[in-house]
């Protein structure tokens, strides 16, 4: 089963720049979107891939935030949020039950410039999310999730570490409860393929940053580890244009 992640930012940009084609073209089976900014009305006129169908989990606030789920693959399920009225205004988390797996699609919260919002991040959302899993992993079915995290983890994921530390998304706290949420039995799929530097999926605007790849790797697919030997491939696409993330992918082994 081919998997797609992607922070769009802003659906309807994204389809003006080509996202469609992208969509139509590289047939995952499922497309997991992230800051979408959108409610369905907005794209109702939008004629999506054949043989795929679209669920949604929209912020309240209009042009903000928000998922998107695209699938071949008949879920047996899907709900939105984490069941906590306090973090699911934001229309962040989405999951699909399939019949070996749940798949989570999440869109984490930035800490923001100043790290206005960090103390919600870690204290909050960061522990609501990784006891969601939990509860999650008790229906017996491994789990993989992805999106954009809004963190780097290690040094080797972005490209200037030293002189961002502190800086949203390569804070202390950030990093090590994503270290906390692989400890607790899953793993970062891309580094079971790729253990180098210089692979990242979101850029900078300003400064000609993307072309010069001085980038950031915050958008992932995390596995639980019981999925390793199910694991085919894991990828970046760099080259699909249409946002200042790009997709990154999975492969997992047929009949999962």
């Amino acid at each position: 089963m081919k998997l797609v992640s992607w922070n769009v930012n802003g659906l309807r940009a994204a389809l003006k720049k080509g996202a469609m084609e992208y969509f139509t073209a590289d047939q995952a089976d499922v497309i997991c979107l992230q800051e979408t900014k959108a409610h369905p009305g907005d794209v109702q006129h939008v004629a999506w891939p054949p043989g795929y169908t679209v669920f949604w989990n929209s912020a309240e606030k209009k042009g903000y935030s928000g998922t998107a789920i695209i699938t071949r693959v008949p879920p047996l399920g899907v709900t939105n949020g984490l069941g906590e009225p306090e973090h699911d205004r934001e229309g962040r988390v989405m999951t699909a039950e399939f019949a070996g797996f749940i798949l989570v699609n999440v869109y984490q919260p930035n800490s923001q410039r100043g790290l206005t919002r960090l103390d919600y991040r870690v204290r909050e959302w960061d522990g609501a999310f990784l006891a969601y899993l939990r509860k999650l992993g008790k229906k017996g079915k491994p789990i993989v999730f992805c999106g954009d995290l809004n963190v780097a983890h290690t040094e080797l994921d972005l490209a200037n570490p030293k002189t961002n530390r502190r800086n949203a998304g390569f804070t202390d706290e950030e990093r090590a409860n994503f270290s906390a949420v692989l400890a607790a039995g899953f793993v970062d799929t891309f580094r079971e393929f790729e253990r180098g530097p210089g692979h990242y999926s979101w850029w900078s605007q300003m400064m000609n940053c993307r072309a010069r790849n001085i980038g950031w790797r915050v958008d992932y697919f995390v596995a639980s580890a019981a999925l390793r030997p199910a694991l085919r491939s894991a990828w970046i696409s760099p080259g699909v244009m249409g946002s200042d993330h790009c997709p990154v992918g999975l492969e997992l082994a047929a009949g999962i």
